[in-house]
C-alpha cells in the first residue's frame, strides 16, 4: 500500500474528524457526520496497523479515533467532580438529614456524662469504689496528661485515628441494631463521666478539660453523628415510609450512610491530628481550647452551610440513579 496515498486520500476527513471531535455542541446533521468519520478513521487504523506499520501514521490514527469516540459515546465526569460532589454535596448532605438524630445523641450522651461527673464529685464514696487511694492518685497526677505526650506524635496521631474510625464506624453499624449502640454509647461516656468526675474532685478540673476539649469537641462529635446516622438506618426498617418497601429503605440510608462513614472518617483524621500534636504541646490551655472549639465550630458551620444548600437542591448523600438498584416493572 502506498502509504503517501492513502494519507493524502484520507486526511480530509480526518482532519474532519478533529474538528468535530473538539465542538462542544453539534447539530443532528453533524453528529451523524461524526459517527461515521469515526468508524471510518477506525478502518483506516486497522487498516494501516495490518498493512503498512507506520509508527507515526497510527499514532496520529490512534489519537483521532479515541477523540472520535470520547465525542460519540459521550465522556465521564473527571474524579475532582466527583470529589466536589462529595465534600460539598453528598457528606455534608446526608449528615444535615439526620441531624435531629445526631443532635439528640449528643443531648442525652453530654447530660449523662456530666450527671456521672456530678455523682462522682458529691460522693466521695464513690472514689473509693473506683480505686485505691494511690491508683487514684496515680490517675489524677500522673496518667491521665501523659496518655497524650508517652508516644511519639505521629505514632500516637495514626494510632488514635484509627481507634476512633473503627468506633465511629461501629457506632453507626450498632445504631442499625439500635440497642447495641447504647451499650457501646454507655461504655466511652462512663468512661469519660468517672475519670472526669474523679479529676474534678482532686482539684484538677483544669487538666482534665484543658486535655480533653482540644480534641474532644470534634471527636465525640463524629461518634455522635455516627450514631445517629446508625438510629436514622435502624428506624428505616421500622418506618420505612408510604412509598417504600422495608428493603428499599433500608438501602438507601445505608449507602448514604457509607457517603457519612468515609467523611467523619477525614473529619477523625483531622481531631486525631488535634489530640496529638495540640493537646500535648505547650500551648497556653486557652490557645489548645480555641483551636478545638475553632475545628468544632468550623465542622457545624460546614455542615450547616453545604448540608442545607445541598438538601435544598434534592442532594440525599445516596449514589447517582444510573448507579443505584433497577427496578421492574409491575401491574
Amino acid at each position: 500500500m502506498d502509504i503517501d496515498a492513502f494519507v493524502m486520500e484520507h486526511s480530509g476527513e480526518w482532519d474532519r474528524l478533529a474538528a468535530l471531535s473538539r465542538k462542544r455542541r453539534l447539530t443532528g446533521e453533524e453528529t451523524d457526520e461524526l459517527i461515521g468519520l469515526y468508524q471510518r478513521a477506525a478502518t483506516h487504523l486497522s487498516v494501516v496497523q495490518s498493512r503498512s506499520p507506520d509508527a507515526a501514521l497510527i499514532a496520529r490514527l490512534s489519537r483521532l479515533v479515541a477523540a472520535g469516540r470520547a465525542a460519540v459515546t459521550g465522556s465521564t465526569a473527571p474524579a475532582w467532580s466527583d470529589a466536589a460532589r462529595f465534600f460539598t454535596g453528598s457528606f455534608p448532605a446526608t449528615v444535615f438529614r439526620a441531624w435531629r438524630w445526631w443532635c439528640s445523641v449528643a443531648t442525652v450522651c453530654s447530660l449523662v456524662a456530666f450527671g456521672i461527673m456530678a455523682y462522682v464529685v458529691l460522693n466521695p464514696s464513690a472514689q473509693s469504689r473506683l480505686g485505691t487511694p494511690e491508683e487514684i492518685r496515680q490517675l489524677v497526677d500522673h496518667d491521665f496528661a501523659s496518655y497524650y505526650s508517652e508516644h511519639p506524635a505521629q505514632v500516637f496521631a495514626a494510632q488514635v485515628w484509627l481507634n476512633n474510625a473503627m468506633l465511629t464506624a461501629a457506632a453507626l453499624v450498632a445504631g442499625i441494631l439500635i440497642l447495641p449502640v447504647v451499650y457501646l454509647l454507655l461504655q466511652n461516656i462512663l468512661n469519660v463521666g468517672i475519670v472526669g468526675g474523679v479529676m474534678i474532685a482532686n482539684g484538677k478540673a483544669d487538666v482534665f478539660f484543658g486535655l480533653i476539649v482540644p480534641h474532644g469537641l470534634l471527636e465525640l462529635m463524629c461518634v455522635f453523628v455516627g450514631t445517629g446516622i446508625g438510629l436514622r438506618i435502624g428506624w428505616a426498617w421500622i418506618a420505612p415510609g408510604p412509598f417504600r418497601t422495608r428493603a428499599q429503605a433500608v438501602a438507601t440510608e445505608a449507602r448514604a450512610g457509607v457517603t457519612a462513614a468515609l467523611g467523619l472518617a477525614g473529619v477523625l483524621a483531622v481531631s486525631g491530628a488535634i489530640e496529638a500534636f495540640v493537646t500535648p504541646s505547650h500551648l497556653p490551655t486557652f490557645a489548645r481550647i480555641g483551636i478545638g472549639v475553632v475545628a468544632f465550630a468550623g465542622f457545624l458551620t460546614y455542615i450547616i452551610f453545604f448540608g442545607r444548600r445541598a438538601t435544598r437542591a434534592g442532594e440525599t448523600g445516596d449514589l447517582h440513579v444510573g448507579e443505584r438498584e433497577d427496578y421492574a416493572p409491575v401491574a
